[in-house]
């Protein structure tokens, strides 16, 4: 039986993700009138720009004042740049939020050049899903399994934005923990060029989450053009019952670690949303609690699934965990990440 695509999100939501608050009478001022944006990090037609845009169609409404809201995309650096602009240059006014992804916190821990943020000062509303990292090949390369791609003589080209966002660094882990003969092509602005490339044949495939594919791919995946070979999750998506995971093919120990510090960890705050720290409380406390509404919002879930979004809500508490988590790593995997990721 086919399942359908959006996931009902947890019925005590606005209170999972924050706690709702009646706002001050000052901030229903300070709100009307006003324009919220919505930074994304990638470019326009991936899946960031597609959840923060179905997002901000419906978060107004749950905002006193009901401001404007729109979106705008800043890409570059593998989502670095929209980090580096919220945390050092956004007002914290409560008129901008930030979505990028989770993998800048890792970014953060090992020290990469150019990090200007600190992923722990933010206060994070929440996420609308969480990933389930896959690896998508052409039917050009004529390999439809995992078992087909372990036994590739050559290497698969994988395209991918650049260290510091899932699409280089999923590869990249594979092929340590897995063998998989893999050579990552970087230097895409975002998953719609990479996905353009595939068709293109300049690279052979992409790994990136699961619910960004079926949503922004559809056509490709229901004509074969192209085929989901491995889900590289601590579950199976019941969407995927059929597929490997990849944690189960890895060869050591230390391998399937980098696999769920890596990939399963940083899964689960992959879309996380933000201000800029320092917002004032009233604003934060109106905007946290109007994220948690929007996703159990039922006219904002049909739109999702017009979209093909899934919604599963991970609340702040939880992004909160996985950055502090991160922090404790120990300096030996981390210096192995480090060294795989390069």
């Amino acid at each position: 039986m086919k399942r359908q695509l959006v996931l009902l999100v947890t019925t005590a939501l606005g209170l999972v993700l924050c706690t709702s608050a009646q706002p001050a009478p000052a901030q229903e001022l300070f709100y009307q009138g006003k324009t919220i944006r919505i930074i994304v990090g990638s470019d326009p037609g991936g899946g960031f720009d597609t959840y923060s845009r179905t997002i901000a169609r419906h978060m107004s409404k749950h905002i006193p004042g009901n401001p404007v809201i729109v979106v705008e995309n800043m890409p570059g650096g593998a989502q670095m740049i929209s980090a580096n602009y919220l945390y050092k240059v956004a007002k914290p006014d409560g008129l901008t939020l930030g979505n990028f992804a989770g993998t800048l916190f890792l970014a953060q821990v090992m020290g990469r050049p150019g990090v200007e943020y600190d992923v722990r000062k933010f206060e994070y509303l929440g996420a609308p899903a969480r990933d389930f990292s896959t690896c998508t090949l052409s039917k050009r390369t004529g390999i439809a399994s995992l078992q087909q791609w372990l036994a590739a003589k050559n290497p698969v080209k994988i395209g991918g934005i650049g260290p510091g966002d899932f699409t280089y660094e999923i590869p990249k882990i594979l092929e340590f923990a897995l063998g998989l003969p893999i050579q990552v092509v970087a230097g895409y602005k975002g998953t719609a060029p990479i996905r353009l490339a595939v068709e293109s044949g300049e690279v052979d495939g992409v790994c990136m989450d699961w619910n960004s594919i079926k949503a922004t791919w559809r056509k490709a995946l229901d004509s074969g053009d192209v085929k989901v070979v491995v889900q590289i999750a601590a579950r199976t998506h019941p969407e995927l019952s059929d597929l490997p995971i990849a944690a189960d093919f890895a060869k050591s120990a230390e391998g399937r670690r980098l696999i769920q510090v890596g990939i399963h960890d940083r899964g689960l705050s992959f879309r996380p949303y933000t201000p800029p720290p320092n917002v004032p409380r009233e604003r934060s406390k109106i905007l946290c609690a109007a994220f948690g509404q929007t996703l159990s919002d039922a006219e904002f879930l049909a739109d999702a699934k017009k979209a093909n979004l899934v919604i599963e809500a991970v609340p702040s508490s939880e992004i909160d965990r996985i950055v502090a988590d991160l922090f404790k790593l120990e300096p030996a995997l981390s210096a192995k990440l480090a060294e795989v990721m390069k």
